[in-house]
């Protein structure tokens, strides 16, 4: 809460998820089990934790696999009616092998399966404003450095 007199302030929720590929450039997508709309791994950063250690728990618990978790791809302010305000944080999970993929079990039953999908064909699986992240991250791996983007779209423009 603001003390008497002070202007309001933010009080953004935050999430954090991992981009991961696999040999051929595709891109996982996830189906949760609690919502229709498919997602990227992740989840909510819970009080004390850092978006990164947000990523890597998530991960962990439902995928169970604990792969190495790369840099920061893009941050997104994405508020929304449902949640408020809304930062989330992608990062890199790199390319899963073989061996990698036959390891993952869904422990904490959040989610039912995944799929692998090529970039420009995410539109057709996810909500339009995840589809721009994803975009927006995959570019950023490729060109090196993180994106800013803001309702999944870079800013500046």
């Amino acid at each position: 809460m603001n003390e008497p007199g002070e202007p309001p302030v933010a009080r953004a929720r935050a999430a954090a998820g991992a981009l991961f590929f696999d040999d051929d450039g595709r891109v996982m997508i996830v189906q949760p089990s609690y919502k229709t709309q498919r997602d990227i791994p992740g989840g909510v950063v819970e009080p004390g934790e850092t978006p990164y250690e947000a990523c890597v728990r998530e991960i962990g618990e439902e995928l169970g696999i604990r792969p190495p978790i790369g840099r920061l791809l893009a941050v997104d302010w994405a508020p929304s009616v449902k949640y408020g305000d809304l930062i989330l944080f992608v990062f890199d999970g790199g390319v899963l092998g073989a061996d990698v993929l036959e390891r993952i079990v869904f422990s904490d039953n959040e989610l039912t399966s995944f799929a692998f999908h090529p970039v420009d064909e995410v539109d057709e699986v996810v909500s339009e404003r995840l589809a721009l992240r994803v975009k927006a991250a995959v570019a950023a791996r490729e060109l090196g450095g993180p994106a800013y983007l803001e309702y999944g779209r870079a800013v500046p423009g």
